[in-house]
């Protein structure tokens, strides 16, 4: 029997309404191996759909082999590829660990993780940790001195200052911080400025009570949390995350609730048709480069932080975000513009996350695979920007590429009408 469009609908508004409805909370910071399901010490988990180790490339075959090496894996970048051909370290999906990955989104047993909880149902999130504020880090590609030891100084100081914070507080609710960060400035993506100031604010008292024992790592992680204003990015995606597969899995619906990047393209998921990604190029970018960089440069290695968009942030609510300007270019009338266009590809209007520009309106929310083959508008993504020799070299906006609706749609067609 064929699959009307008013089912389809009703199924969507189940979707739409399980996404509205999470409650994600920080419940603790704990080594990935101790939390994350499946996870192992010779497993490296890494963006987008996973690949057969031969064909990852460029920056994000290098990440993969960084961590293989912070996590004593192996001795040398030659015995880290080999132990991976063979399989003896274990590549895995984001995803598939109900994590979350920024840009090549290198998880290892030892990294410390946010545990978030979504209190509305029994799903629960989690995301490694910023690295800090130098450009070249294993998630943009890079593996050397500098960056063994920043990973090992979010190990041992920042990670246990920030989980016995959060364990004396009895969690922190996230949402409440993310729908006030709009009003202050953030999309919660590409800008995180307020939401990590009002994050530090909620630790203040707890890691005040530690100083007592160790006042030197507190002091540490609180620079760590102001410094350059980007640590509440992976909070937000743990949040996004644990709020996107809370409305995953509802039979009939065709809303996005996973997009992702890895070095081969750009792949989405939809909430009715299972743990499939259907896959298509890469993304076309609109980047404002850092001073020294140039267009040619620009490669891919991965990135999950876009999960944000599919729970209508980011790019979808870069309204809220007029001094993005600076960072990765534009104008703020091209903001508008771009995030009023949305409104045609989504399911309803975000009854928490709100736009003061344009009245209070909620922002653009579910992506529906249908709605974006019918108007040929594709999801605006707020992205950093990757160089071929490692690093970040600028931000930007991103475009979904067409074929990942189209084949999402003929998948969608096979299953619910027969076609």
């Amino acid at each position: 029997m064929a699959h009307s469009t008013e089912r389809r609908n009703a199924a969507n508004r189940e979707a739409f309404g399980r996404l509205c409805a999470a409650e994600p909370v920080l419940t603790d910071v704990r080594p990935a191996i101790d939390v994350v399901p499946g996870m192992t010490r010779e497993t490296i988990l890494t963006s987008g759909p996973p690949l057969a180790w031969g064909d990852y490339v460029g920056g994000q075959r290098d990440a993969v082999i960084g961590g293989a090496l912070f996590e004593g894996l192996a001795d040398t970048r030659e015995d880290a590829d080999a132990r991976l051909a063979a399989g003896e370290i274990k590549v895995g999906g984001c995803h598939d660990y109900k994590c979350i990955g920024s840009l090549a989104g290198i998880y290892t047993a030892s990294m410390p993780v946010f545990v978030v909880e979504n209190r509305a149902g029994a799903n629960t999130a989690f995301c490694n940790m910023y690295e800090g504020t130098n450009p070249r880090r294993l998630n943009y590609g890079v593996y050397d001195d500098g960056v063994r030891e920043r990973l090992l100084f979010v190990n041992d100081v920042i990670a246990p200052v920030i989980g016995e914070a959060v364990r004396r507080a009895g969690g922190i609710p996230l949402k409440p911080i993310m729908k006030r960060a709009l009003h202050m400035g953030d999309e919660l993506h590409s800008r995180n400025t307020a939401a990590s100031l009002l994050f530090a604010r909620e630790l203040f008292p707890a890691m005040l009570d530690q100083t007592a024992t160790r006042r030197e790592a507190v002091e540490k992680t609180l620079k760590a949390l102001t410094e350059d204003h980007y640590f509440f990015l992976r909070l937000s995606m743990a949040a996004a995350k644990a709020t996107a597969d809370h409305a995953h899995g509802v039979e009939g619906s065709s809303m996005v609730t996973a997009m992702a990047f890895n070095c081969r393209g750009f792949a989405i998921r939809v909430s009715g048709l299972g743990d499939a990604w259907f896959e298509g190029p890469h993304a076309d970018v609109q980047a404002k480069l850092f001073e020294g960089h140039s267009e040619d440069e620009i490669t891919w290695m991965g990135g999950e932080s876009i999960i944000a968009e599919t729970v209508g942030l980011g790019g979808f609510a870069q309204a809220c975000a007029f001094p993005l300007q600076q960072y990765q270019g534009g104008t703020a009338r091209a903001m508008v513009e771009r995030n009023e266009e949305l409104y045609a590809i989504t399911i309803g209007e975000n009854p928490d996350f709100h736009i003061p520009f344009l009245g209070y309106r909620g922002t653009p929310t579910g992506i529906d695979v249908f709605r974006v083959l019918e108007t040929r508008i594709t999801p605006a993504m707020d992205i950093g920007v990757a160089g071929r020799d490692g690093g970040q070299i600028g931000a930007g906006v991103v475009r979904a590429p067409l074929p990942c609706f189209e084949a999402a749609a003929d998948a969608y067609d096979t299953r619910y009408s027969g076609g």
